[in-house]
């Protein structure tokens, strides 16, 4: 009997994170005037991000952080082919928080970026130029930290299909044929995904909207000169 090991909202964050990076990366490759398509998914991102940090405090029992952390302090007895318990194996939430660790550093850079011609972050107006063009370096450099992440994550899962080990079929469906009834992941409900949700959507309308909020205003217009 199939048990529950990743619940439905951690599933849906993990396939919108997936279209969205793809998307973000290749709309910052193409540079341009896809550059303010690149900035909105950024900002998509960002809502993602912030989802998933408070999922990991909400979520049911393997999307907790609590669970992800723990699990590289036993990479000794996985290395020894002694572990055997659901989600994510010792390696997998390793390569889980250094994705994550990765994508908070790009969208934080990216959100104060300033290229010194065109674009702007939507914060980029809360530091100096030049700590936005240092940021702006930094974002640069981190894509290629990030792409080499995405292909060792892509190569590890490819090596576990191949070894039966069902990880996007668990991705899409959620459940572990092998776990015991015990196991099941619990917690995560309604109410907790509301609750993120909302965040998350309040952080992108706030990020979409900083730009505007974050302007200088506008001169005062003189009054008109007076006429005899």
């Amino acid at each position: 009997m199939k048990r529950t090991v990743w619940d439905l909202p951690l599933r849906l964050f993990h396939w919108l994170l997936v279209l969205s990076v793809i998307a973000v990366i290749a709309t910052g490759l193409a540079g341009g005037n896809w550059m303010s398509w690149h900035a909105n998914l950024g900002v998509i991102v960002a809502g993602l991000l912030v989802f998933r940090l408070l999922w990991g405090l909400l979520g049911s029992t393997y999307a907790r952080w609590s669970t992800i952390v723990a699990a590289p302090f036993a990479l000794g007895r996985y290395l020894r082919g002694d572990w055997r318990r659901p989600g994510h194996n010792p390696l997998g939430a390793l390569s889980v928080l250094a994705m994550l660790a990765v994508l908070i550093a790009q969208t934080f850079t990216g959100l104060l970026a300033y290229d010194d011609i065109a674009f702007r972050g939507p914060l980029a107006r809360l530091v100096d130029t030049e700590t936005s063009l240092w940021l702006t370096d930094i974002h640069r450099q981190l894509k290629n930290l990030l792409v080499l992440l995405i292909g060792l994550h892509i190569v590890s899962i490819v090596v576990y299909q191949l070894r039966g080990k069902q990880l996007v079929q668990a991705m899409l469906h959620g459940r572990d044929e092998q776990m015991a009834p015990e196991q099941a992941a619990r917690g995560g409900g309604a109410l907790a995904f509301v609750f993120a949700l909302a965040i998350s959507l309040g952080a992108v309308w706030a990020l979409h909207n900083a730009p505007q909020w974050l302007a200088p205003p506008k001169p005062a217009t003189p009054p008109p000169a007076l006429s005899w």
